[in-house]
C-alpha cells in the first residue's frame, strides 16, 4: 500500500465530510444504472469475442446456455485460449495488474485496506481482459469481472464526489451487489452478497444505497435482456408444494458434507495453481502455458464426449444437467475437469470469476449424487435435478462462505421455493465441513497470503450502545491546576497501575493526566516547581454520563482526544461534577471484552 493512499483518520474526516443520504442514494442509483448497462455491454463483448474466435463469425449474439458448435478448424481450437491469454496478459501487465484473477479479493482489499479506493482504469481493463478470457475459452465466470467493474464505478463516484470513507465504501459495495444482480438477474442475491462479503457496517444508511443500486441494475438488466431466470428448470425437477421427506433431507445433508469436501478442494487448488505458475517468471509464457493445457482439455472433451464442456462460463452444461440430459458416467469427469481447468486458468493469469465455475461444479456433483441415489434406491424429491440445484448453492456457499447469498441466488435462478429448505441444510453443512478443513474461503485465502486479514463475521459491538456512565473508569482524581506536581507524586499510592487525573482551574476542566505508579516511584524524591496544570494533557473532550459510547468515541476520534471526561448531566454550581473518564486504552479493553462471547477457543 503506497503512502499516498493512507490518510490519518482526522485528516480524512476533515477533507471528506459525509454527503447527505439523499445525495448518496441518488449516486447509488447512478451506480446501478451504469453497472446494469455495463453488465449487458460486457455480455455482448464476451459474445463478440467468443463468436469471432470459436465460430469465425462477427456477432454479439450468444446463448451461453447452449453448447458451442465444434470449431471449423478442428484441433486449431487448442490455440484459441492461447491467443486470448496473450492479449489478456498484455492488457493486465500494461494497464492494471489488479485486473488479473477473479476480482472479488481485490474489491475486499480496497474496502478494508484502502478506504474503498479503486483506480477507475480497472473497470475498463477488467472488462476487456475478462471478455477476452471468457470469450477465448478460459474456464472462468463473468460475475467476478462485473463485480469488480461495478465496485470500481462505485469507488470512482465516491472519489469524484468527495465524501466520507464509509460512504465511498458503501458505493463500492453497492456497485459489487449491482454487478451480481445484473449478471444473474438475482436482486436479493446481489443485496445478500454485498451484506455478507462487502459491507463492514450494515445499517439503514448503508443498506438503502446498496438496495437502490441492486434494484436499479436488475431493472436495467430486465429491460435489456428480459426477466427470465438464468436457468430453465422442468416441472418434474421441482419439489413444489410437496413436503420434503425425512429420508430426502438426510440425503441432502450427506450431500452437503460431500460438497464441503469439494469446496475445500477448490479453495486449496486455486492458490496451489497460482504458486505453481509463479515459478514461470515471464507472464506471457506463464499464461500461454496454462491456456495451452486448457485448450488441450476442451478439445479432448469435444472429441471424446461431443462438447467442449469446460470452456467459458459453462452454463450450457448446468442447463443440460437440470434438463436431465447428462449421464452418471460423465458427470464426475466434468467436475474434475472444471476444477482443474478453472484452477489452471486463474492460476496462470486469466481474468474472470469463480461463481460460475462453482455453480458448474456443484451442479455436476449434485447431478452425479442424485443419479447414484436414483440408481440405488429412488427417494421422492431426491432427483438429480434437485441435487444439482442444491449442489450449486452448497458449492458457492462452501467456497465463498456466503451462505445467504448462495441460497438466495440459486433460488432466484431456479425459482423453486420447495428446494430452499434442502439448500439451507446442505449449504450449512458444506460451509461447516469447509471451515473445519480450511479456515479461509476462496476469497480471503488470497488476501491472507499478503498479510491482509478480512473478518469472517459481522458482530454487533455491545459496548458501543451503552451509556458513558456504564463504561467509564471511576478510579480518578480531580485536582486543581495549581497543585504542586512534586507533592502529588509523594502522595500515597492508590490501587492499580495507572491513575487518571482531571485538572481543573476556576471551575473549568483544563486538562487530563495519567500517572503510572512505577513512574511515581521513580520521581517521588524529585524536586521541581512544576504544577499539574503545566504537565496536563490538553487533548481531551467532555461527555455527559448519558451519552452513548459510540458518540463519545466518535468525538474522541474527531478531536484527536486522548480521553473523554464524563460529567454529570445536570448543571452543578462551582467546579464541574466529574464522574469518570473514558480513555483510548479503556475503549480497546472494553471492545475486546464485548467480542469475547464470540471468540474462537
Amino acid at each position: 500500500m503506497s503512502s499516498e493512499t493512507v490518510l490519518r483518520p482526522s485528516a480524512a474526516l476533515a477533507l471528506t465530510p459525509p454527503v447527505g443520504l439523499v445525495r448518496l442514494s441518488l449516486l447509488a442509483v447512478a451506480v446501478g444504472i451504469v453497472t446494469g448497462v455495463g453488465a449487458v455491454a460486457f455480455r455482448a463483448l464476451i459474445a463478440f469475442v467468443h463468436n469471432l474466435l470459436f465460430l469465425g463469425a462477427v456477432s454479439a449474439v450468444y446463448d451461453s446456455n447452449a453448447f458451442t458448435p465444434p470449431h471449423p478448424w478442428g484441433a486449431a481450437v487448442i490455440l484459441v485460449p492461447i491467443v486470448g491469454g496473450l492479449f489478456v496478459t498484455l492488457l493486465v501487465m500494461k494497464f492494471a495488474p489488479e485486473a488479473q484473477g477473479h476480482g472479488v479479493p481485490e474489491v475486499m482489499d480496497a474496502i478494508y485496506y484502502r478506504e474503498g479506493r479503486i483506480r477507475p482504469v480497472v473497470a475498463v481493463v477488467k472488462s476487456l481482459a475478462s471478455a477476452i478470457s471468457i470469450g477465448s475459452g478460459a474456464s472462468v465466470g463473468r460475475e467476478g469481472p462485473i463485480i469488480q467493474i461495478g465496485a470500481s464505478l462505485g469507488s470512482t463516484f465516491g472519489q469524484v464526489f468527495h465524501m466520507a470513507p464509509w460512504q465511498r465504501i458503501t458505493l463500492v459495495a453497492a456497485g459489487a451487489g449491482a454487478g451480481i444482480a445484473a449478471t444473474f438477474n438475482t436482486p436479493i442475491g446481489g443485496v445478500m452478497f454485498a451484506i455478507e462479503l462487502m459491507m463492514p457496517e450494515v445499517s439503514t444508511r448503508t443498506f438503502l444505497p446498496v438496495a437502490l443500486a441492486t434494484g436499479t441494475a436488475t431493472f436495467i438488466g430486465n429491460v435489456l435482456l428480459g426477466p427470465k431466470p438464468a436457468f430453465v428448470v422442468p416441472d418434474l425437477a421441482l419439489i413444489g408444494d410437496h413436503p420434503v421427506s425425512a429420508a430426502a433431507l438426510l440425503l441432502f445433508a450427506l450431500f452437503g458434507a460431500v460438497t464441503g469436501l469439494a469446496a475445500t478442494a477448490f479453495v486449496r487448488a486455486l492458490p496451489a495453481a497460482e504458486d505453481f505458475f509463479e515459478r514461470i517468471k515471464n507472464p506471457y509464457l506463464r499464461h500461454a502455458s496454462g491456456m495451452l493445457v486448457v485448450g488441450v482439455l476442451i478439445y479432448g472433451l469435444q472429441r471424446g464426449f461431443g462438447h467442449y464442456y469446460v470452456e467459458g462460463v459453462g452454463y450450457a452444461t448446468v442447463q443440460a444437467i437440470l434438463l436431465g440430459q447428462m449421464t452418471l458416467i460423465v458427470l464426475p469427469l466434468l467436475f474434475m475437469s472444471k476444477l482443474f481447468a478453472t484452477s489452471i486458468s486463474l492460476g496462470s493469469g486469466a481474468s474472470g470469476g469463480i461463481f460460475s465455475p462453482s455453480l458448474y461444479m456443484g451442479a455436476t456433483l449434485g447431478g452425479a449424487f442424485g443419479a447414484l441415489v436414483s440408481a440405488i434406491h429412488p427417494v421422492a424429491g431426491a432427483t438429480p435435478a434437485a441435487f444439482a440445484m442444491v449442489g450449486m448453492a452448497a458449492m458457492v456457499g462452501g467456497g465463498t462462505g456466503a451462505a445467504m447469498t448462495a441460497i438466495a441466488m440459486v433460488f432466484e435462478m431456479t425459482r423453486d421455493y420447495g428446494i430452499v429448505m434442502p439448500m439451507i441444510l446442505a449449504v450449512a453443512l458444506s460451509i461447516g465441513v469447509r471451515r473445519m478443513l480450511s479456515r479461509e474461503n476462496i476469497y480471503t485465502i488470497k488476501l491472507v497470503s499478503r498479510g491482509h486479514f478480512i473478518p469472517k463475521a459481522l458482530h454487533a459491538n455491545m459496548f458501543l450502545v451503552r451509556h458513558a456512565k456504564d463504561v467509564m473508569d471511576t478510579d480518578i482524581l480531580v485536582l486543581p491546576a495549581g497543585t504542586d506536581f512534586d507533592a502529588f507524586l509523594r502522595q500515597s499510592e492508590n490501587t492499580g497501575p495507572l491513575k487518571h487525573v482531571v485538572v481543573t482551574d476556576g471551575g473549568r476542566i483544563v486538562g487530563v493526566l495519567r500517572i503510572n505508579t512505577s513512574i511515581r516511584r521513580g520521581l517521588e524524591n524529585a524536586h521541581s516547581s512544576i504544577k499539574l496544570g503545566d504537565v496536563a494533557q490538553k487533548k481531551f473532550t467532555v461527555a455527559h454520563e448519558d451519552d452513548i459510547a459510540f458518540d463519545v468515541i466518535d468525538r474522541m476520534w474527531r478531536e484527536d482526544a486522548a480521553m473523554a471526561v464524563v460529567v454529570r448531566n445536570a448543571a452543578v454550581a462551582g467546579a464541574p461534577d466529574v464522574r469518570g473518564i473514558i480513555s483510548k486504552e479503556h475503549v480497546a479493553d472494553s471492545v475486546a471484552e464485548s467480542i469475547r462471547p464470540y471468540a474462537i477457543n
